[in-house]
């Protein structure tokens, strides 16, 4: 039987491509405007946001490098585009095959549930890290030319860094949902609406006075600590990583104490 890992990523490599070339293009799209941000060509549409507004989504320092790509870039659109790749494809990693009768003839082999599982996370998180490498090198060519060099190659890749591990904590979700329930639309449905909320604690928590609400948000840890000023936030990854896997230990005790047969 061939090895389930690269079958994994051999039968996935059409989506996992077109995410990466999207996720980077999107990036290298969006950085491109920065010249036009720090000449204060946006200035006055931002200014007529409110400030609670401007402080949600980060945009209280636009005319920075850091400021700019902190809120349009690695605060909205890479981190959208990756997380739906990561649930995407934590939901058809157990419960895409079990919902298409294939899971049964899979296991009618001599490949036990856990190794299944850990084939199809390990799998998520080669996905996720070239995601984010080609995203950091998309970055570090523009670079120049967006006028980015405020910003070091270190603190982008902390930047990058923190994007796989927040894009393997939502796939890993939707992975432990699938494991447990075998319904696909489950865990898409669970996952989404996770990630939605998530995102709203960490944008908006502040502003309804619930300030720790945060703290239960992967984008709090994967954002909060501003990577691209500071680099490398060691406790935030932790958490994202902790978090990672206490839902991968959770996921393999789920699958392997379901009845299949039912």
């Amino acid at each position: 039987m061939p090895d389930l890992l690269t079958k994994t990523l051999r039968d996935g490599r059409r989506g996992l491509a077109g995410f990466t070339v999207g996720t980077a293009l999107l990036g290298v799209m969006y950085a491109g405007f920065y010249p036009q941000v720090a000449d204060g060509a946006m200035g006055q549409t931002v200014q007529g946001f409110s400030p609670a507004l401007r402080q949600a989504l980060r945009m209280e320092d636009l005319a920075s490098a850091a400021g700019y790509l902190g809120s349009s870039v690695f605060g909205i659109i890479v981190p959208l585009v990756a997380v739906i790749f990561g649930i995407a494809t934590g939901t058809g990693a157990v419960a895409g095959d079990e919902e298409a009768g294939y899971l049964d003839l899979l296991l009618a082999h001599p490949v036990s549930r856990t190794r299944l599982l850990l084939h199809r996370f390990a799998a998520l998180t080669v996905g996720a890290i070239l995601i984010a490498v080609v995203v950091l090198l998309a970055m570090l060519v523009v670079r120049p030319a967006a006028q980015l060099d405020s910003i070091t190659v270190s603190r982008f890749a902390a930047q990058c860094l923190a994007l796989a591990l927040l894009i393997v904590v939502f796939g890993t979700v939707a992975m432990t949902v699938g494991a447990a329930t075998g319904s696909r639309p489950a865990a898409l449905a669970a996952t989404t609406g996770i990630a939605v909320l998530t995102y709203a604690a960490s944008t908006l928590s502040s502003q309804i006075g619930a300030d720790a609400l945060r703290y239960i948000s992967p984008f709090h840890y994967y954002i909060g600590g501003e990577p691209l000023r500071y680099g490398f936030q060691w406790a935030d990854l932790s958490i994202l990583a902790a978090t990672i896997a206490v839902l991968l230990t959770v996921a393999v005790a789920a699958f392997n104490r379901r009845d299949l047969t039912s």
